[in-house]
């Protein structure tokens, strides 16, 4: 098919209120003139019937090209894009259909990013202000034929005059992409996100029964409710901890007498608790991770899916899924010890938009555990039954950089940190990571 170059005089639903709206056309573009795909505009197209941006790729691999257009821009203000899309033929349009922002100056240079950058690493480097990855909006772009939204929120750095905005497809064979309704507006500052993660660092001792152990952790979880705490997290299979009995003695149902009760102390006390426990589901036992919610209710449950030495060979099954459960404080994902020594299960709790794993973890390595947090940019919540001077396991909270901001080194105390879910964390070289993940991570067989 012949390529077709067209000029376009593209217009957005809505003006930019203080600025004209840009005179530049969308241009078509591509790396190299060998593996550009074919560009075309459709007049009647697109997801409200206005027009359509079509990028088609022939049978060849490895062709590559978007459409791209320039928006004045003012440091400081925030600018929300927007666009819809719709493929055909394409296998993955998480990697092979996306959008970047890149900021520019008067110059049409890459501007510096002086203030939210990581500097724990890369001592002494400047970093630049690296392009912004909108994000698909599946959940809500359901129903609109085949038509998925693209979104995000950005402050311009100082130093940018111009939002240079680019509509990709790449990696494709006979795929194609439409664009539509493309909107770069300004916005107002997204509001902050603020919850305060608590752990427990408490082994329980001489437990008589599983509701002995389970009782010992109410002066804790008042700690950290007295603390302001919106999430606290328990260790692994807390009620065999307590008991010395076996993995059979201490099952029982879920929900069960142990869910209750945490239950009832997350009510009285208006916040979300993790449990660790054994889970009896007819002839199979499971080492079981509980959400309980601010109401009383189990909010959700987790099923350990890596099973080491003295689980599997003891009767314990493992779980086959990686929920994420939607809470009013965001989306949390648990995991249970042996689960942190491999890194599919965090990712696979971030690919499902997991902002906060609570981490029930008799012991880990904790290098491991500051991994998980940074390769996935997740708040990770770990409650240990290791001592710190074992230097192994911590109850703590890490970080998206992967820092621990705050650790329980006593036994017998609450360590609460405070976080911003809608901070982002940016990096020299990479920018916002997180953003990235979804676009850049390798495929997987199966996808």
């Amino acid at each position: 098919m012949k390529t077709t170059l067209l000029a376009l005089a593209w217009s957005l639903s809505a003006g930019f209120p203080g600025h004209a709206a840009p005179a530049d056309d969308w241009a078509p573009t591509a790396p190299r003139e060998e593996i550009r795909p074919e560009f075309q505009r459709a007049e009647a197209g697109g997801r409200s019937g206005r027009a359509a941006l079509v990028i088609r790729a022939d049978e060849r691999e490895g062709l590559h090209g978007w459409w791209q257009r320039t928006f004045p821009v003012t440091a400081g203000q925030h600018y929300r894009f927007t666009a819809w899309r719709r493929t055909e033929n394409v296998a993955l349009p998480r990697r092979s259909v996306l959008a970047r922002v890149l900021w520019r100056d008067d110059a049409g240079n890459q501007v510096p990013r002086r203030e939210g950058v990581v500097t724990n690493y890369s001592h002494g480097v400047v970093a630049s202000a690296e392009p912004e990855y909108p994000r698909d909006v599946v959940a809500k772009s359901a129903g609109h034929d085949g038509w998925v939204e693209v979104s995000g929120v950005y402050e311009a750095p100082l130093g940018a005059t111009e939002a240079r905005v680019e509509l990709h497809l790449l990696w494709a064979p006979n795929g194609k992409v439409e664009w539509s309704d493309v909107a770069f507006l300004p916005t107002e500052a997204p509001p902050p996100r603020r919850v305060r993660l608590a752990a427990v660092h408490y082994r329980p001792r001489n437990a008589k029964t599983p509701m002995d152990a389970c009782r010992q952790f109410a002066p804790l979880i008042e700690e950290a409710a007295r603390r302001q705490a919106d999430l606290v997290a328990l260790g692994e299979t807390l009620t065999y901890a307590g008991t010395g009995s076996s993995y059979a003695e201490c099952a029982e149902t879920i929900p069960g007498p142990s869910t209750d009760y945490f239950g009832e102390l997350a009510k009285q006390h208006a916040l979300y608790v993790v449990c660790g426990l054994i889970e009896r589901d007819q002839h199979q036992l499971f080492n079981v991770a509980i959400l309980v919610g601010p109401d009383g209710k189990m909010a959700g449950k987790y099923r350990k899916v890596c099973l080491p030495d003295g689980e599997f060979d003891k009767g314990i099954s493992p779980g086959d899924d990686y929920p994420v459960f939607d809470t009013r404080l965001g989306k949390i994902g648990m995991m249970i010890c042996y689960d942190g020594f491999f890194p599919e299960v965090a990712r696979e709790l971030s690919n499902r938009g997991a902002e906060i794993i609570a981490w029930p973890v008799w012991g880990c390595n904790p290098d491991q555990a500051r991994a998980r947090a940074c390769e996935n940019h997740v708040y990770l919540v770990s409650s240990t039954y290791e001592d710190v001077s074992r230097n192994w396991m911590l109850t703590g909270v890490c970080g998206q950089d992967g820092r621990v901001l705050t650790q329980a080194k006593e036994w017998g105390t609450v360590c609460v940190a405070e976080v911003d879910l809608n901070q982002r964390t940016l990096w020299p070289w990479l920018g916002d990571f997180k953003a990235q993940i979804p676009r850049h991570r390798p495929f997987t067989r199966g996808e």
